[in-house]
């Protein structure tokens, strides 16, 4: 089970380093937005810095993604990114989104992305393009999570997720073995 301070810090953490340039954000601010103090915050992470890094970190979410064979991987993507949201109330992957702005710390939460999530995805593909097939698979996938994000009540985000998985699915498998 999640850490609900945790989660909270996590949350406000990913809000503000969006939002604000590296030096804007405080400990002090995340803390205050997630409802704990900054204590809390240096125990479970050490600093600010350590904060961004977990925020900036995909590993995770890359090893829940792919955590199936090319066979199946893209009913399993859609299904954990699906499960993940509804049980976490948090995405795997759409705080890339938030990183499109200027700035080194931006530009870092985007690298991560790439390097954790896309090329995880192009080092399982094989045949041509993969490079190209991975990054619209995670294109695909961010759409997805974009779409439960805005409409928390909408169709996606409470459709049976058999269902939604035997929808969406079919695109990002053509895109794995295609």
């Amino acid at each position: 089970m999640t850490d609900p301070g945790r989660t909270a810090i996590l949350r406000a953490a990913r809000k503000a380093f969006a939002r604000e340039p590296y030096n804007g954000v405080t400990l002090r601010g995340v803390a205050a937005d997630a409802g704990v103090s900054a204590a809390l915050i240096v125990k479970y992470f050490g600093g600010k810095e350590a904060l961004f890094e977990r925020v900036a970190d995909f590993t995770e979410a890359a090893q829940l993604l792919l955590a199936a064979p090319n066979e199946r991987l893209g009913q399993h993507a859609v299904r954990t990114l699906v499960k993940y949201r509804r049980e976490n109330d948090q995405d795997l992957l759409v705080r890339v989104v938030f990183a499109a702005g200027k700035g080194d710390e931006r530009a870092q939460i985007r690298e991560h992305f790439r390097d954790q999530v896309t090329r995880a995805f192009a080092a399982r593909l094989t045949g041509p393009d993969a490079d190209l097939r991975a990054a619209l698979i995670t294109g695909q996938l961010l759409g997805l999570g974009a779409a439960i994000a805005i409409d928390r009540e909408g169709p996606i985000a409470t459709a049976d997720l058999d269902r939604v998985a035997a929808l969406y699915a079919p695109s990002l498998q053509g895109l794995i073995t295609p």
